[in-house]
């Protein structure tokens, strides 16, 4: 596995942390807080709907052991998790994806701006295009989720 497919992104193997038979979670290019990642189920579908149930199944299963490995990493103590499905939802990759991000009491001065800040943080600004993260800092990133998911949790 080289690259895999994001909606209309070709995502490094380098940025992936986790798969499943039917599902991949990777490091966001450009996170809304420390740890925020994606699960995607692998078969490149745009909406909820259209997903098999065993998608569904494995998609979810694999969001929660994704959601209680980040939230140990990054010292949370809650999470956001969201599915964005369709354009008018805020959805810019046509690909189902959920959003997990850790989340620490006083991350945001109104708790629910993480909805504002996911809704543009792959948006273009007035400054010009987001600022992505290099390729080496996702990597980086990826590279301890994978050992961390290797090394056994007491």
């Amino acid at each position: 596995m080289l690259t895999l497919r994001f909606g209309q992104h070709l995502i490094k193997a380098s940025a992936v942390f986790l798969q499943t038979e039917l599902t991949f979670a990777l490091v966001n290019r450009k996170p809304v807080v420390p740890g925020h990642v994606l699960v995607c189920p692998l078969r490149p579908v745009e909406r909820f709907r259209d997903l098999r149930p065993e998608e569904v199944a494995d998609l979810f299963s694999t969001t929660q052991v994704v959601a209680n490995l980040v939230e140990k990493h990054f010292s949370a103590t809650s999470l956001t998790i969201a599915v964005q499905d369709g354009p008018e939802a805020g959805q810019t990759v046509k690909h189902v994806h959920v959003h997990v991000l850790p989340r620490r009491k006083g991350d945001f001065d109104r708790n629910d701006s993480v909805y504002d800040e996911l809704q543009k943080h792959d948006q273009e600004t007035e400054d010009g295009p987001p600022k992505w993260r290099s390729e080496e800092e996702m990597e980086t990133e990826a590279s301890e989720l994978r050992r961390l998911l290797q090394t056994p949790q007491s």
